[in-house]
């Protein structure tokens, strides 16, 4: 029976993000974007015969700005994970265990995804992680706890860990 998608994309304070859903849950997230059609872009092919319905994601927009507004740490959402690799669903969880305000690293990644020498492929989980954001891949530092490798670039990643940090210690922003 083919997957019936519905996508929607949200103008947030951060720029455009694209989310798609599948009837089980959330299934991709793109991060911000300097404009819708970056955002669409970054949703893959699923998208391509998805049904626009933005009264589906409301929900998920709203947590996204309690978010971006350092008012939420973490996400009450459902997601739709079907047909990713094992390791990469154990990475992914591991992930989404990382506590706002912190970072762990790849090699902790790999260690608690069930296999300490797949460094790389921690990596690569955290690469192509579907729901960035959500999924906190920006939490997962080197080894020397700098910043490596984030699809958003890491004035992003280091903004988004900063967000985290000043929402988890009641900070106000600058």
């Amino acid at each position: 029976m083919p997957q019936h998608y519905l996508y929607s994309v949200l103008s947030t304070s951060l720029g455009w993000m694209g989310a798609l859903g599948s009837e089980r849950g959330l299934r991709r997230l793109t991060l911000p974007q300097a404009t819708p059609e970056g955002a669409m872009q970054g949703l893959g092919e699923e998208a391509g015969a998805a049904e626009d319905a933005p009264q589906s994601f409301e929900g998920l927009h709203r947590q996204l700005e309690a978010y971006l507004g350092g008012r939420l740490t973490r996400f009450d959402l459902t997601l739709d994970m079907e047909g990713y690799s094992p390791f990469f669903g154990s990475a992914w969880r591991a992930c989404a265990s990382i506590p706002a305000g912190e970072t762990r690293t790849y090699r902790w990644l790999a260690t608690q995804a069930g296999n300490a020498a797949a460094v790389r492929a921690a990596g690569q989980a955290m690469a192509r992680n579907p729901l960035p954001i959500i999924i906190p891949c920006h939490r997962v530092v080197g080894s020397d706890g700098g910043l490596h490798g984030y699809g958003g670039g890491l004035e992003m990643k280091q903004q988004l860990l900063e967000l985290e940090r000043r929402a988890v210690t009641g900070e106000r922003t600058p």
